[in-house]
């Protein structure tokens, strides 16, 4: 069996880039929902967490991963694709990053939890590459160089743990910016240094006739739309939702508002008011009073005592001795409405 020679860059510069460039926009929609999900906790921290696991995992590694394999092809062949296998991969990586992302993101910066995660993701995404060269479908038989196998594990680890890393420390949109693009070259160049390891050898015995799958180029258009429809939903929800810095000054805002409401409502079990007035009165009343009243009274007089006269009306005449009558209005049999009268005799 002779050695078969392949090509990695069927379309030049193209595949690389363009895989790149996802692989940062991915990395960088990741990092963005992290920091959100720090000025959280419970559901909703884990609702951005897998945000952020599905934009890592699928945008920012998978997508550049297929990107990256519709430039390989080996001349005089078709390459098929195990489409199952193929969706399983990115399933895999969605899963491995979201792991490591809940293990860092529900901790408390324990080193031994980026260290872990770390592993989780890189040997996963370690696997996803595999698993996606172990889909295709060729006449010709595959071997790997181990040195080289390995050395894109590692790199898949410290990339993974470099990731997981930066989820915790990034917070200024430059500085997300910057770790994408760091992250780009990771994976970008785990994928390329696992396609080096692979050696393709001539297969006399098989061929063509039994192979079965999909077409590289039948995955452009649903991958294209796929990878669109996703990105776009997840600008959307990102720009749409406020930043770290307005999520945390919100709650704060919040927690002082909370605090001085509770230091200033003070509430006397014994005579069940409220803000210093007597038994049964509201805002400093005396019993019985709203806002400052007496006994009876609803504010009206707040210097009266219970039961006493309010004082004389205009004119001197006290207004105990007021009494309301009807009145005819003038012209008409109809009473229309009250007016105070002296008493008679007076």
């Amino acid at each position: 069996m002779g050695t078969v020679t392949v090509h990695n860059f069927s379309y030049g510069l193209v595949n690389p880039a363009l895989g790149y460039a996802m692989s940062c926009l991915g990395a960088f929609l990741g990092l963005r929902c992290v920091t959100r999900a720090r000025a959280f906790t419970g559901a909703a921290r884990a609702r951005w967490l897998a945000l952020a696991a599905v934009a890592i995992g699928a945008t920012g590694i998978w997508s550049m991963h297929f990107i990256a394999m519709l430039g390989y092809t080996i001349q005089g062949q078709q390459i098929l694709y195990n489409v199952p296998l193929t969706i399983l991969s990115m399933l895999i990586a969605i899963a491995v990053v979201g792991i490591g992302l809940f293990i860092v993101g529900f901790g408390d910066g324990e080193p031994w939890r980026l260290i872990t995660g770390g592993v989780i993701v890189g040997l996963g995404v370690a696997s996803m590459h595999y698993m996606g060269m172990a889909a295709m479908t060729m006449p010709d038989s595959m071997h790997y160089n181990m040195p080289l196998f390995i050395l894109s594990v590692v790199i898949a680890i410290v990339a993974g743990t470099a990731a997981l890393w930066a989820g915790t420390r990034v917070r200024s949109l430059t500085a997300t910016i910057v770790a994408s693009l760091i992250m780009g070259v990771a994976v970008s160049g785990m994928h390329y240094t696992g396609m080096a390891a692979l050696h393709v050898q001539a297969d006399p015995v098989s061929g063509m006739a039994g192979m079965s799958g999909s077409s590289a180029s039948s995955f452009i258009v649903p991958l294209l739309a796929g990878i669109s429809l996703l990105t776009f939903a997840l600008t959307l929800i990102i720009s749409l939702s406020p930043t770290e810095d307005e999520i945390t000054a919100d709650a704060e805002l919040q927690r002082r508002m909370e605090t001085e409401f509770s230091d200033n409502l003070r509430v006397n079990p014994s005579s069940g008011n409220a803000f210093g007035g007597s038994s049964g009165s509201t805002f400093g009343g005396s019993s019985g009073s709203v806002f400052g009243g007496t006994s009876g009274h609803a504010g009206q007089y707040p210097n009266a005592g219970s039961g006493s006269d309010p004082g004389p009306a205009p004119g001197g005449v006290p207004r105990s001795s007021l009494v309301w009558s009807r009145q005819p209005r003038v012209g008409s049999g109809a009473d229309h409405r009250r007016r105070p009268q002296r008493p008679s005799g007076r």
